[in-house]
């Protein structure tokens, strides 16, 4: 029996001296450095007073990081976040998109933060291998992230409302661990690069336990309302205009439209077979709420429909989901909930919800911040970068991206010494092309004809000339800006990019209200220069388009040269410019040659009369 014993321990000693393959400790070492590559961009979030929070994750060495909506909700602008290096640092509110359940932050302090490595959700496949990292339940005390391995288990899930706005639309699936306190945390592919924000787990009903049933916000959808969110803004989904159902044989008709909508002016119509909207396949209903959840408000798509066996081919413009005020009465609702305190219990069913905002069970200790007995004051840094006011979660970031825009823009104020333009030009075909506007008054010149507007108002100045859809208004707006700046307007702010042109290229866009009318200017991502306008005289009417093209030094200024103007599908004009002008400068040249010639004539009169 003794000897027996010492075989097997000698058994025992051998195998575990027999050599590991190494592909495995390849496997091994990959593994854990992927770990400690994205816990150091995985963000354990708390509310200014340490209690509640969740998980972010970084995206730019300046600090910028992602979460959910519902875990900012209840902090207000100011929060603290702790990375895995054992340090805390002071964040700001940045924007909101209440409806996808995303917000932007911005940590602060340093400006070498460790960012995450952006991935391509649109890549991924189910049974990918996938990492979650973040707060579960707030146990990260020294904010070093818990990690849960897992696979992709569905791709392009659709999640309803469920009594809330919050709308989770093609978003990923994992059996990775999702618990209260991951929301707003990441999840990364296999190589450690971000593909989603968590935020929705179903939970077995006897207490808040994930049971491999997580969701997760695509990054991709993220990426499309990024620089709207860095504008500050509170930013809302996209709606068609129209809805569709089941038609059979994989098809879908449209049963609903409104007249006033995009859509219907690019030619789609009741009984019409939706067949693709942005590049996808549209085979049900749902497959068209995961497309239009993806993209915000104003964004424009190529969408193809069927007619009597006949294709057709629209670029639309998406309209906004919900009406004016419904946000921000989201945004108030969510604020007012306070932290839940009370630690995974019985539940009368299976639930399925955000849970950013769960405090740990009472036995864990959270880090004592400065102020948790009383409602804190903003902290300083916090405080110099937050400016409130209504539809913008923070805009003091609209007014640094206006700023931005302006740096580059070789047009900005060009014409500040020009309060009476002249553009002075040709057509294809040589006719003339002569615009004028002041404050108070435009006209053009053209084979079209000739046209007046008076502007006591953008209202008086309507939408002529006829077929123009208001080119007179238009170039009194950009004329507006170029001269007198964000002065001009009631309100101007940066609205963030949105495709523009016939490539549908993002560009950055410039919101102006002015007397109740929208203009958008269109600044090139690249070099800066404004490139485009549209001016609405109408929500349901298409508004005027200008693009602007071949700038060059024009007597030290950076001008268009070439002027396209359509109006809905259709070519208004075109046009070279050959001189920009000042009217009032102009005139006091010709009176001051009209005066030297009369002197001139006058001199030679007496010469001839003293012969």
């Amino acid at each position: 029996m003794k000897h027996a014993w010492f075989l097997t321990l000698a058994l025992l000693a051998s195998a575990s001296m027999a050599e590991v393959p190494p592909e495995v400790l390849d496997a091994e070492a990959a593994r854990v450095a992927v770990v400690e590559k994205i816990a150091r961009s995985t963000v354990a979030v708390f509310d200014s007073k340490g209690q509640g929070g969740g998980s972010a994750v970084i995206i730019s060495p300046d600090g910028y990081a992602l979460t959910n909506f519902h875990v900012t909700a209840p902090c207000g602008p100011a929060m603290k976040c702790g990375l895995n290096n054992g340090q805390l640092y002071d964040a700001v509110l940045v924007g909101l998109d209440p409806p996808g359940d995303v917000a932007l932050i911005k940590l602060l302090g340093r400006e070498d933060f460790p960012p995450a490595e952006m991935g391509d959700s649109d890549a991924a496949q189910i049974g990918d291998q996938v990492i979650v990292s973040g707060n579960p339940f707030l146990l990260a005390e020294d904010y070093h992230p818990t990690v849960t391995f897992g696979i992709l288990s569905g791709t392009h899930r659709y999640q309803y409302p469920s009594g809330t706005l919050l709308e989770y639309a093609d978003c990923l699936q994992t059996d990775a661990s999702i618990n209260p306190g991951n929301s707003g945390g990441p999840l990364w592919d296999a190589e450690g690069r971000l593909i989603g924000i968590n935020g929705r787990g179903s939970f077995e009903k006897r207490g808040r336990v994930n049971v491999g049933v997580g969701y997760a916000i695509s990054i991709n959808q993220i990426k499309h309302f990024l620089s709207h969110l860095k504008a500050g803004r509170v930013v809302d989904h996209a709606t068609l205009g129209a809805t569709v159902a089941s038609a059979g044989d994989g098809r879908v008709a449209v049963d609903d439209l409104l007249e006033e909508s995009d859509a219907y002016r690019r030619g789609l119509r009741y009984g019409d077979y939706l067949s693709s909207f942005a590049g996808r396949d549209v085979t049900s209903a749902n497959v068209l709420k995961n497309a239009l959840g993806i993209y915000p408000a104003n964004w424009r798509v190529p969408v193809e429909f069927v007619r009597d066996g006949q294709i057709f081919e629209a670029n639309v413009r998406l309209a906004s989901l919900h009406h004016e005020g419904e946000l921000e009465s989201l945004i108030e609702e969510e604020a007012q909930k306070p932290p839940q305190i009370q630690p995974p219990g019985p539940k009368d069913e299976d639930e399925e919800e955000g849970e950013g905002d769960e405090q740990p069970r009472p036995r864990i200790q959270l880090p004592q911040l400065p102020g948790a007995a009383e409602k804190p004051k903003l902290p300083p840094e916090v405080e110099k970068r937050y400016t409130k006011r209504s539809g913008f979660a923070n805009y003091y970031f609209n007014l640094q991206q206006q700023d931005r825009l302006f740096e580059r823009c070789g047009q900005w104020k060009a014409l500040e010494s020009v309060p009476h333009l002249v553009i002075a030009g040709s057509d294809s075909l040589k006719h003339e092309v002569r615009i004028e506007n002041s404050g108070t008054e435009a006209s053009m010149r053209s084979v079209r004809g000739q046209f007046f507007a008076k502007f006591d108002s953008l209202d008086t100045a309507g939408d002529g000339p006829p077929g123009s859809g208001g080119l007179l208004a238009a170039v009194h707006q950009w004329h507006k800006l170029l001269h007198q700046g964000r002065e001009g307007f009631d309100e101007l702010y940066y609205y963030g990019q949105l495709p523009f042109g016939a490539g549908l290229q993002l560009h950055d866009c410039l919101m102006a209200e002015d007397e109740g009318y929208t203009t958008q200017f269109y600044f090139d991502t690249q070099s800066g220069n404004l490139v485009g306008m549209e001016h609405f005289t109408s929500d349901d009417r298409d508004p005027c388009l200008i693009r602007f093209g071949q700038f060059q030094n024009w007597e030290g200024l950076e001008l268009p040269r070439r002027w396209i103007v359509r109006f809905g599908d259709n070519a208004y004009l075109e046009f070279g410019v050959e001189s920009y002008s000042n009217a009032a400068a102009d005139k006091e040249k010709s009176e001051t040659e009209e005066a030297k010639d009369d002197k001139d004539k006058e001199e030679v009169k007496e010469e001839k009369s003293d012969e």
